[in-house]
């Protein structure tokens, strides 16, 4: 049984799911049914995570947490009057990398149909060309040489037959086969903490994924290969930044600056208590601060906005190697609420580095924007809505049927786990 004994297991259907976003500041929960493709979001619930819970988008108290996610879920719950028991989570932290790895394959014979052996070929090089070079980053990054890394989340994300997308290209002839897998790896010690909530919560784990990842691909036209975008989700430990150019991820990156260093400056500056500054910031978020606190607030958040942008800045660099990024700047989280974020984003001047067409345009993400989600609760109205609603959005295709590609790809993806 789950935390509502009370409801009796007739309330209980398999077409029900929880997606769980444990954030820094906030563990959120949403409950949702599938329905003929969509997520009918009928149960919303966030419990604050205490100060010693999470540090930069990782678990450093899994008893914590799972006591945190336990509320949320509690609250989502009630209000839903169901209580699923599969939950897909997502994962966050400046350890866990994301990629897409692109192979060309030209076939010797364009007059046959493309068979399940060629598809499964081509992907299991994919995987293994991912792995070993998120080993390589993360073992440079963290100065080990040996990592224990592990695949939190893999995804084909575009499918070419001689230049012609496709969503699934079984059967198809044609010379050149061009497959996207989008890989996102962490740490095994992060992985785990989340499959040992997930155990904890008596929960079924279906997916876990990189919180970027669940953005970037639930906002914005799917079929569309014009889409192009940066998303900039602000939370409270990290700031997630995912590139798509031409309707597919690129990649996704995070860097450990969110709305916390913000607080802290605030509390240091004030001679306040972390829970006083964070209501102070608030307040000024919501245009309530006095005009006297507003300024005081205003000048000693400059030097900490002007180091934000500078990560942005630096993270970027990383996708800008081989052409123009994407004049389009996509906002969310509970971080972006903060005017002065918007503002230095607006009126940035970017590194000659950065290859961008023109300045970039700034927009919020809103809940409406998510792909294939209807919220019934009527209470997902704010930025850091959007992450939980993105990981239901993926969560359909799990709960519901799967489609051949992804299929496929789950079967390499085990196999290479073994």
């Amino acid at each position: 049984m789950g935390l509502f004994d009370f409801l009796g297991t007739n309330k209980i259907e398999n077409r029900y799911a929880l997606a769980l976003d444990i954030g820094t500041e906030f563990a959120k929960c949403l409950i949702f049914k599938v329905e003929e493709d969509k997520g009918i979001v009928v149960g919303s619930g966030r419990q604050r995570q205490k100060l010693s819970d999470m540090q930069g988008g990782g678990v450093t108290d899994i008893h914590g947490v799972v006591k945190n996610c336990q509320k949320a879920i509690e609250r989502a719950a009630s209000q839903a009057q169901v209580m699923p028991t599969q939950v897909i989570m997502g994962i966050a932290g400046e350890l866990v990398k994301g990629n897409t790895t692109t192979i060309k394959y030209t076939r010797p014979d364009p007059k046959i149909g493309i068979t399940l052996e060629e598809l499964k070929d081509i992907i299991s090089k994919i995987q293994r060309r991912s792995f070993d070079r998120a080993r390589q980053i993360l073992a440079w990054e963290t100065g080990h040489a040996e990592v224990d890394v592990r695949l939190v989340n893999a995804a084909i994300v575009d499918v070419k037959i001689d230049g012609y997308k496709v969503t699934n290209p079984l059967g198809f002839q044609g010379r050149e086969l061009q497959v996207g897998v989008f890989n996102a790896f962490a740490p095994i010690v992060h992985l785990g903490a989340l499959q040992t909530i997930a155990a904890e919560l008596h929960l079924d784990l279906l997916s876990v994924v990189a919180d970027p990842y669940a953005l970037a691909r639930s906002v914005g036209p799917k079929e569309s290969t014009e889409f192009n975008a940066i998303f900039i989700d602000i939370g409270g430990g990290t700031s997630d930044i995912a590139v798509v150019r031409q309707g597919g991820v690129e990649g996704t990156k995070m860097f450990a600056l969110g709305g916390r260093s913000f607080t802290k400056r605030i509390a240091q500056v004030f001679g306040s208590t972390f829970s006083e500054a964070e209501d102070l910031k608030i307040k000024y978020c919501q245009g309530k601060a006095d005009k006297e606190d507003a300024a005081f607030i205003k000048n000693a958040l400059q030097t900490d906005c002007q180091v934000w942008l500078s990560g942005v800045e630096l993270t970027l660099e990383e996708f800008s190697a081989l052409e123009l990024l994407p004049s389009r700047i996509l906002l969310c989280g509970g971080g972006a609420m903060l005017p002065d974020i918007q503002e230095i984003l607006k009126n940035a001047r970017w590194s000659s580095n950065l290859p961008f067409a023109r300045q970039p345009t700034v927009h919020f993400i809103k809940p409406e924007d998510v792909e294939n989600i209807e919220d019934k609760t009527g209470e997902l109205k704010n930025p850091w809505d959007i992450t939980p609603m993105s990981l239901a959005n993926l969560g359909i295709d799990l709960v519901g049927e799967e489609k051949i590609t992804d299929s496929i790809l789950n079967r390499i993806v085990n196999s290479l786990r073994e």
